[in-house]
């Protein structure tokens, strides 16, 4: 028999159990930021090839949208305003890694960028690039959900991929 919630206790200790077993998912988070010119703001991480959207992984138990707010403030220095979300993409395992849930918000437009200089060692270069450049810089991952964001800004909402694919 089941423990019920009139008994808090062992209700709380059977859905502790019932947690432990489920799945955990990776979460990431990165952001579209653009300036006044169209451009697209790009990062350059020391710890893997290729460019990438400013952003990163979520700790434990902190929201997407928190997640990649402290990203800002630990890899470039700024605090932004998230207008919405672009992007979910559901990424399948691959290589050594398990599934992860990435998102990508909106940060809409920066007037300036002489603060845009890495502040830590997991970056050597952040800066605005045109879109057929950002999409020849980024893995083709990334490249997929880029352009989906991009799409999600003309549309107007937010668009759900799985593994980088709209048609699901």
């Amino acid at each position: 028999m089941s423990p019920t919630p009139g008994d808090p206790d062992a209700w709380n200790a059977y859905l502790a159990e019932g947690n432990a077993k489920q799945a955990r998912k990776r979460v990431a988070a990165d952001v579209l930021l653009r300036d006044a010119l169209g451009r697209v703001l790009l990062v350059n991480p020391t710890y893997k090839p290729g460019w990438d959207l400013p952003g990163g992984m979520a700790e434990a138990n902190e929201p997407p949208e928190e997640a990649v707010r402290r990203e800002l403030r630990e890899e470039l220095d700024r605090d932004i305003d998230l207008l919405g979300l672009l992007v979910v993409d559901w990424v399948a395992p691959h290589g050594p890694c398990d599934d992860q849930i990435a998102f990508i918000f909106n940060g809409g437009t920066l007037n300036d960028d002489e603060a845009l200089r890495p502040h830590d060692h997991e970056l050597s270069e952040a800066r605005f690039v045109p879109m057929a450049e950002a999409r020849d810089l980024v893995s083709e991952r990334m490249r997929r959900r880029l352009d989906a964001a991009v799409k999600a800004l003309e549309d107007g909402r937010p668009i759900y991929l799985r593994d980088g694919a709209t048609g699901w």
